[in-house]
């Protein structure tokens, strides 16, 4: 049994204790924030070492990496994508699949991406750490990187960058468990349309929330007592456009295709249950027997489908009915 024990973290004592503070306000705080859990992740990481700039990317696709999350000597970078060539970081840490550290080859590998934050100042010290989600066959898939980086030589020892890749390994954590609430969400009928297709619905909904949140933050600060007349009015006019935009974002609303549900809302019960099994991919065999039906009702009712979509192929009453799911 002495084999199951996990080895324990070769931090000093100082680290070990912010360490742990920082592990419980993530459980508590920031697991449906992204933004908030990679901001104080960079804070706690510069509690152990120095931070002048500090990032997030996450690959997506063959080739490209977003960035959603960019920190450089005390200014937020705006979020930004970028491709990625074979000599970079990216292409670094895919190939080897574990922490890069400026130390390996003197920085010839950061310096041959593509540089994030300031461009007129090169790093000194730099450690990115890979970030991983489980595969169902194979080795786990390498989806992502969290690096830190000084202006100054040698800022990060060995003690920093163990902390660093432990605060990450957290990070991977908060990530992957909403990557299996995902999953759960696809063992229900249709189950792929929830986790992956954002529609209109969706951003629009989020958008106008977080432009209320802005209005409410202004409206507040209209109210302090020691507002200047010029301030005043530039308040004044971000609550104006708030509230403009989110009057707008609803009627946009009212733009969107409202095809999809009014196609199945048509349909009856049972042809209902028959289009939603579609998204399945279910074959008409298969349709039958978990409807408990016969193959005879089976095609009756995906006649009837057919002809109240005005759709030739069943693939696409099926992406039209993912569509009205997702919404």
């Amino acid at each position: 049994m002495e084999a199951d024990k996990v080895a324990p973290l070769r931090v000093d004592a100082e680290t070990a204790i912010i360490l742990r503070e920082a592990y419980h306000k993530i459980e508590a705080l920031f697991r449906s924030d992204h933004y908030s859990l990679y901001d104080y992740v960079r804070v706690v990481a510069g509690k152990i070492a120095r931070v002048d700039a500090f990032y997030v990317g996450f690959l997506q696709g063959s080739s490209r990496v977003r960035f959603p999350y960019g920190y450089d000597d005390g200014e937020y970078v705006n979020p930004d994508t970028h491709i990625f060539g074979p000599s970079g970081q990216t292409a670094w840490l895919i190939k080897h699949r574990h922490t890069y550290r400026f130390a390996y080859d003197n920085g010839s590998t950061l310096h041959a991406g593509v540089p994030v934050g300031d461009l007129r100042r090169r790093s000194g010290d730099a450690v990115t750490v890979p970030i991983f989600r489980p595969a169902k066959d194979g080795p786990d898939q390498l989806f992502g990187m969290l690096s830190m980086q000084s202006y100054e030589a040698a800022s990060y020892d060995d003690n920093a960058v163990r902390a660093f890749e432990w605060l990450c390994e957290v990070v991977e954590r908060v990530l992957t468990r909403e990557g299996e609430d995902r999953e759960s969400l696809r063992r229900l009928p249709a189950g792929d349309v929830g986790p992956n297709l954002l529609t209109s619905d969706h951003v629009m909904e989020y958008l106008t929330h977080r432009v209320a949140s802005i209005r409410e933050i202004a409206a507040e600060a209209l109210d302090e007592p020691d507002v200047s007349t010029a301030v005043h009015t530039h308040l004044e006019r971000i609550v104006d456009a708030a509230e403009h935009i989110q009057s707008e974002l609803i009627e946009m609303l009212m733009e969107t295709d409202e095809g999809p549900e009014r196609r199945f809302t048509s349909l009856t019960k049972a042809q209902q249950a028959v289009a939603v099994l579609l998204t399945d991919g279910l074959d008409n065999d298969q349709l039958a027997a978990e409807l408990g039906v016969s193959l005879n009702t089976v095609k009756t009712h995906l006649s009837a489908i057919l002809r109240k979509y005005g759709f030739r192929y069943r693939s696409q009453v099926a992406d039209d009915v993912r569509r009205y799911l997702a919404r």
